[in-house]
């Protein structure tokens, strides 16, 4: 069953639903814009729950909108595609084409464990930093993967295979530090307050990556992923709870992954594919055994 999604619209690259992210950065990026320059005239017991819903916020973008953006394109010019990278790299505080290179390479690992070379083809992988072949406690990942981000690496890397993209991770870095450098300028108190705030949401989103992978099964690519139906979070986060049906099938339209579920459901449930009732970022509260230990042999070798 071919359930990607195909071209039909005159503005749109795969679905007028694209309308729906689209929105959601653009009121992310207002936001933003609010917390910072409304800094001096809002009251403390206001500000600070706004602030660690910004860092939410940050989280919700990587693995939401950003991240459906990486595999699927919203718009079908390439010039308005490129104007919203550079969106998503100022609400998001780094590269978005520099987060596309990193991504896929996730994708190419799929949460790998370390190889005979001591180390992972996933550079985010939760067994990369692990020990005894196991994943990286999840405080270490969630607060420490910010700090450990290798992106001279990753552009020399983009730079041999794709010159064109590294160019483009060169004006977006260049862009985003020249804009928070404006601001920092502006008004540094403001700048200073939200900086913890900023690491908190790059660490949540750590956070939700571990989860999205830890009773997965590096082994079978059905199973890679971990999944969660729970549907409020999926509104929100674009889908991003059919964890085990995107790394199975990485195009699929986020529009579409309940219906890509549907059509490999048994075959899920033979291989051991996980499913949590929780969202990803509450995942230490999912206490059944990985799924994919509980799977009868016989299935688990169908």
């Amino acid at each position: 069953m071919n359930t990607a999604a195909k071209p039909r619209h005159r503005f749109f690259a795969y679905s007028a639903w694209d309308t729906v992210p689209a929105l959601m950065i653009l009121g992310h990026c207002a936001f933003l814009a609010w917390l910072f320059f409304g800094f001096h005239h809002t009251p403390w017991w206001l500000w600070i729950p706004c602030a660690f819903i910004y860092s939410i916020s940050i989280s919700w973008s990587i693995n939401g909108p950003s991240h459906s953006f990486i595999h699927n394109e919203f718009f079908k010019w390439g010039w308005l595609n490129r104007v919203f990278s550079f969106l998503l790299s100022l609400v998001d505080g780094f590269s978005q084409e520099w987060y596309r290179s990193v991504h896929l390479r996730h994708h190419v690992g799929n949460m790998d464990r370390v190889g005979k070379n001591g180390t992972t083809i996933d550079p985010i992988s939760i067994y990369r930093h692990g020990k005894d072949g196991k994943p990286e406690n999840v405080w270490a990942y969630t607060f420490l993967s910010f700090f450990r981000d290798d992106i001279g690496e990753c552009y020399t890397r983009l730079k041999e295979k794709h010159p064109e993209r590294a160019r483009w991770v060169r004006v977006e870095m260049v862009t985003f530090l020249a804009v928070y450098l404006a601001c920092l300028i502006y008004d540094w108190r403001a700048f200073l307050c939200l900086v913890p705030f900023y690491y908190l949401g790059q660490s949540l989103s750590s956070l939700n990556g571990y989860y999205e992978h830890l009773k997965g099964n590096p082994d079978e690519p059905i199973a890679w992923g971990v999944s969660t139906y729970n549907k409020f979070y999926n509104w929100i986060w674009l889908y991003n709870g059919f964890h085990a049906e995107h790394h199975y099938r990485p195009k699929v339209h986020w529009t579409k992954m309940v219906a890509l579920r549907d059509s490999i459901r048994e075959e899920q449930r033979a291989k051991g594919v996980h499913v949590m009732h929780w969202c990803h970022a509450l995942g230490f509260m999912d206490r059944q055994p990985a799924a994919h230990t509980r799977v009868e042999p016989s299935h688990a070798n169908a």
